[in-house]
């Protein structure tokens, strides 16, 4: 196995510690007076915002976008983006979960760019981004503050794919696990077993490298042995240790890519509407199975660090969180287009089994059956 991957991007700034949120504006205006923060709902309600403006809002002009909802789109890009044209935005901040962070860091790689959005969703080169990124999770889940990575949705075609370039880092990266409480249970529960599907997935993925499965395992043990506490209770201390699992999960996905889940996850979610954390926890039992004897002796590793089977273990979380498949039951839409996305995916080609059309094929049915 390699030692590293052949290029490491890793974020070059990271806070860990309670309420470090609230000097966001602070770290801001290092980098300009005028900026840009992207937020969800919760963020207002819950009065975090209040107390960031209040330590460093006069350091600052910040015009604030609230995220509608949902999955992130190129249309809710390209109305960000043109908000923070008009701004003339120097930064670039996002206070959210897995939709906000995408959407933020898509706007500050792509604020100067001279193509529209879909272009870049299609494939066009990126050109290197000067514009900062920071970022703040509010889920413990997807990662996303410690990848180059931007996962949205083509409304117009119904495509939901990625794309990414180093310079999409954040400079930045605030761990505040006080920004998890009051988390409602379904939200931990379906971006905690995104998290958990990316610790496994990287650490058996092809592009595995020995650099990064030190962090999908530890990933690995962190968000199993936290998960249950703060679904039961987000105010937990455990809390602590699924968003720093979580951050880990990042950044070894980062670095070494993901499996068969996100390439099947990306297409059954943008189609169903489905939130991407339970696309993953739905089609992880499936994998795991599928992947079984490519894993080798991963598998016995990673049933070791959780002290259980891994597939058993997996099943048992599902049914904790009452997670019911949103698949079960339905047709399936369109099946050789989401047969073609999977296999087009990086993540696919990343799988340690390689995966083909019949393949694809037979994991939607077992999926749709339930």
């Amino acid at each position: 196995m390699k030692m590293f991957p052949n290029e490491l991007v890793l974020p070059p700034r990271t806070i860990f510690r309670k309420r470090a949120v609230v000097d966001l504006f602070k770290e801001c205006a290092v980098f300009g007076k005028r900026g840009v923060l992207v937020h969800g709902r919760s963020f207002l309600a819950s009065g975090a915002f209040q107390n960031i403006a209040e330590t460093g809002m006069s350091d600052v002009a910040v015009k604030t976008w609230q995220h509608p909802g949902g999955e992130p789109t190129l249309h809710q890009l390209e109305v960000l983006l043109s908000e923070a044209r008009a701004h003339h935005a120097e930064w670039i901040a996002g206070v959210g979960g897995g939709s906000v962070i995408d959407l933020a860091k898509a706007c500050a790689g792509l604020l100067e760019a001279t193509r529209p959005p879909v272009a870049y969703h299609d494939g066009a080169a990126i050109s290197t981004s000067k514009i900062p990124f920071l970022v703040a999770p509010t889920t413990a889940g997807t990662g996303s503050e410690a990848t180059v990575v931007c996962v949205l949705t083509n409304s117009e075609t119904n495509v939901k794919k990625s794309f990414r370039h180093p310079s999409f880092m954040a400079r930045l990266v605030i761990l505040d696990p006080e920004l998890l409480a009051g988390s409602p249970p379904e939200v931990i529960a379906h971006s905690g077993m995104d998290a958990f599907t990316q610790a496994i997935e990287s650490y058996v993925s092809t592009g595995a490298t020995w650099f990064s499965d030190q962090f999908s395992l530890k990933a690995l043990s962190m968000i199993f042995s936290s998960i249950r506490a703060v679904f039961e209770n987000s105010y937990s201390d455990k809390k602590d240790d699924l968003l720093a699992g979580s951050y880990l999960a990042g950044l070894a996905l980062s670095n070494a890519r993901l499996g068969i889940v996100h390439g099947l996850a990306h297409p059954l979610g943008a189609r169903y509407h489905v939130p991407h954390g339970l696309a993953c926890a739905v089609c992880l039992p499936h994998a795991i199975k599928f992947n079984h004897d490519a894993m080798g002796v991963k598998y016995t590793i990673m049933s070791e660090t959780i002290g259980g089977d891994l597939f058993l273990e997996t099943n048992r979380m599902i049914e904790d969180f009452n997670i019911r498949s949103p698949f079960a039951g339905q047709s399936i839409l369109g099946e050789d287009r989401i047969i073609e996305e999977t296999l087009a995916s990086g993540s696919a080609a990343a799988n340690p089994r390689k995966v083909t059309e019949t393949d694809v094929e037979y994991l939607l049915k077992q999926i749709f059956a339930g």
